[in-house]
């Protein structure tokens, strides 16, 4: 018998009620997706780990090797650089380039290779790989002054000039900057004098004592190239600051004696080739300067000091002396009575012919006796004696010992 509708337990409750109150359902075909995103995110989270782990494995590795690579590089480098020090100049290159094997794009290693190739006298080669890195950095110092000494070979001045240049002015490593650039311009200086350029190795020189501190050694090479463009005054300056540091350096005495010499400051230029030939008696050059020194001192009759006797025997000495030059030189030339080649800036025999008989008509006069009758003759006898020294050091060339003692006198007192 069936019970009343009534009394079921969902009377009274519609359909829709019960698809939102009742509890979910158990069945285990339900489609709810929860569970596996979660998987998934597990996967993903797992996935990643091991990405992150070979990852960093591969990248332990790519600095593993790179480390040895370089470890590499740097060995044969610095077989490369023991090498080149030791002027060993082929097998220097070899070295570097198996240091370029292993950082093909190494600066450093690319420039000491090209250093290793000039030595070894692989110009063009050289110049490939210095071309390239002046175009990576133009500033580099060593670079340009590399490059400045393969354009002084070609030889390039405007090339070399350039380079020099930018040289002195660039960039150098650390605390080399003052000492490299100093050098690169007494370089510059060298290679100006090489092609004969004084007037702008003046100026470079000139520059270059501008920036110069008070070290005996800077002071007297300055001293040596201004001696070279035959600027004595600013030589005799170098080289006295060089003496201020070092009072009894042989170089510095002997380049102020020399200069000293030169601008004919010749109780100066005593003193200091003194000096030069006690601190060094193997000086050569120094004792010849010092015996003309002397012997201008003790010649010229116009010095102050001296009394009238000695000037009238240092009168007939030089009148002598002049005399047996201008014999000397007569018997060279041959004939004296052929006259000068038309245009020739030389004195031509006739000048010597004309000299000769000046000479010989005044010679009877010439002692002491006949200068002190007439005092004036003092004068015109050592005005023809000047004369003689000028013309037979233009045909004959230059002096010896009494001879070119007359001639730095006769020097001395032009315009007098």
């Amino acid at each position: 018998m069936d019970r009343p509708l009534t009394n079921r337990p969902d009377a009274g409750h519609s359909f829709a009620d019960r698809s939102f109150s009742d509890p979910p359902s158990s069945d285990p075909l339900s489609l709810d997706p929860r569970p596996d995103r979660a998987r998934e995110t597990v996967k993903l989270a797992l996935l990643s780990l091991l990405a992150l782990v070979f990852f960093s494995a591969v990248s332990g590795l790519a600095r593993v090797y790179q480390a040895q690579q370089e470890s590499l590089g740097n060995r044969w480098f610095l077989r490369g650089m023991a090498d080149l020090n030791a002027r060993q100049f082929d097998s220097a290159v070899k070295q570097f380039r198996a240091a370029l094997l292993y950082s093909r794009d190494n600066y450093t290693y690319q420039a000491y290779l090209a250093r290793a190739l000039i030595g070894d006298n692989r110009i063009g080669e050289a110049y490939a790989y210095l071309i390239n890195l002046w175009e990576r950095q133009p500033e580099d110092g060593m670079v340009n002054l590399e490059l400045a000494r393969i354009a002084a070979q070609k030889p390039d001045s405007r090339q070399a000039l350039r380079y020099y240049h930018n040289a002195i002015y660039a960039s150098w490593p650390g605390n080399e900057e003052k000492e490299q650039r100093h050098d690169a311009r007494v370089e510059l200086i060298e290679y100006l004098l090489s092609i004969n350029a004084k007037a702008q190795a003046e100026s470079e020189l000139i520059a270059l004592e501008a920036n110069l501190g008070e070290e005996a050694p800077e002071q007297s090479q300055a001293g040596d190239l201004f001696v070279r463009t035959q600027d004595y005054e600013r030589a005799l300056a170098a080289y006295r600051a060089s003496l201020k540091a070092d009072r009894r350096n042989p170089a510095a005495l002997a380049g102020a004696g020399l200069a000293a010499f030169e601008l004919g400051r010749y109780p100066m230029a005593e003193r200091y080739l003194q000096a030069a030939a006690a601190a060094s008696p193997a000086d050569a050059r120094s004792a010849d300067l010092l015996k003309t020194t002397e012997m201008v001192l003790q010649m010229d009759p116009f010095q102050r000091g001296i009394s009238v006797a000695q000037r009238h025997q240092i009168v007939v000495r030089a009148f002598a002396t002049a005399g047996e030059r201008l014999k000397r030189c007569n018997a060279r030339i041959g004939s004296v009575r052929t006259p000068a080649a038309p245009g020739s800036s030389l004195p031509g025999n006739s000048a010597l012919a004309n000299l000769a008989d000046s000479w010989a008509k005044m010679k009877p006069r010439i002692s002491e006796a006949g200068l002190r009758r007439d005092p004036d003759l003092v004068e015109t006898a050592m005005e023809l004696v000047f004369n003689i020294e000028r013309q037979t050091s233009l045909t004959c060339g230059s002096p010896q010992g009494a001879d070119l003692a007359l001639l730095l006198i006769a020097k001395l007192h032009e315009g007098a």
